[in-house]
């Protein structure tokens, strides 16, 4: 079947889709709230979308990426995080919690990390940042199996 020809949940059955919009919104204000900026907050769900493959809300992200003064260097660098000097103690630490909750079935979200987390973030931080990922994943599965497309961007240089 086409991607074409996919069902897209958020068309089938838009009052679920408007709920989940909602939450993510409600997600949003609660990380404003608790001190999480804009930029570390795309920064995470960049890299969360990246990690679950979901093409159309890496789009998404990097454009709100960009608009929250990531550059495209650190946009770059996300996926060797680890080894690369642009990103921050908080960065890092968030960046650490993505993956984890991308991967929570392998072992759940360790000690470690979570005291090593909560050694950076304050307690609202990481509820937020925790609520954030949930909602991520739950557009990244939305999309990935509706398919949606994701178009060349036009070239404004032409």
């Amino acid at each position: 079947m086409s991607p074409e020809h996919r069902i897209h949940l958020s068309k089938a059955a838009r009052p679920a889709y408007d709920a989940l919009d909602a939450f993510a919104r409600t997600v949003g204000r609660i990380a404003a709230d608790a001190g999480i900026g804009e930029r570390l907050k795309e920064l995470a769900l960049v890299h969360s979308s990246q990690l679950n493959g979901c093409a159309y809300c890496v789009r998404v992200h990097v454009d709100r990426a960009v608009r929250a003064g990531v550059t495209a260097d650190e946009i770059a660098q996300l996926a060797t995080w680890r080894d690369s000097g642009v990103f921050d103690d908080r960065e890092r630490a968030a960046l650490e919690l993505a993956e984890t909750y991308v991967h929570i079935s392998d072992e759940g979200i360790s000690d470690e990390l979570y005291d090593h987390v909560g050694g950076v973030f304050s307690e609202a931080e990481y509820v937020a940042l925790s609520w954030l990922f949930v909602s991520i994943n739950a557009f990244n599965r939305v999309t990935i199996a509706g398919r949606y497309p994701v178009p060349p961007l036009p070239n404004l240089d032409a």
